[in-house]
């Protein structure tokens, strides 16, 4: 099984328990803090990574670590993990997780590109007219590219919409170009 489809697993059943016990969030900001320590502090990755230390101790460890801290159903998640040996996946398992979340929740992210820095308000704007449009709640993350001239380029996952003043000027150009032949 390739990593993604593992981490998604892990992500759906991190999803079922934290819906079971109405901690969607709670379980959400855990998820992120694991996986944010695996990235970016050294001596924590190297421990987890380490062959050298037992499962049983890394789970003691985590065990401790997570005790009061979390709810006993995410302490005993993170703990599986570890005794599967997938304890590297954490980073992956949380962008999953907040995928299904936003899945759950009828989000979509956007990456809209402007050709300059949007205004106060136009940011929300932009959102609530794609989420109009959608049907979905928009969550709109701004790129600035002076090269589209103007208009939008909205891209949401795998789809593009070009609006953009860029693409319409080489529209009219191959137009005008295929009507002088």
């Amino acid at each position: 099984m390739r990593e993604a489809t593992i981490a998604r697993n892990y992500a759906q059943a991190l999803l079922a328990l934290a819906a079971k016990a109405n901690q969607v969030d709670v379980f959400g900001g855990l998820i992120n803090g694991m996986a944010d320590a695996v990235r970016e502090n050294v001596v924590f990755r190297r421990f987890l990574e380490a062959p050298q230390v037992a499962e049983a101790a890394k789970r003691e460890v985590l065990r401790k670590a997570l005790s009061g801290k979390s709810p006993r159903h995410f302490a005993l998640f993170v703990e599986k993990l570890v005794s599967n040996r997938r304890q590297m996946l954490l980073p992956e398992i949380a962008v999953e997780y907040a995928n299904l979340v936003d899945e759950r929740e009828g989000r979509v992210h956007a990456t809209v590109t402007v050709s300059r820095s949007a205004a106060s308000g136009e940011a929300e704007e932009i959102s609530t007219k794609l989420s109009a449009a959608l049907g979905k709640t928009v969550v709109a993350h701004l790129l600035v590219n002076p090269a589209i001239l103007g208009g939008l380029v909205v891209r949401i996952g795998d789809s593009v919409m070009d609006g953009s003043v860029r693409r319409r000027l080489n529209a009219l150009r191959g137009a005008l170009v295929g009507a002088r032949q």
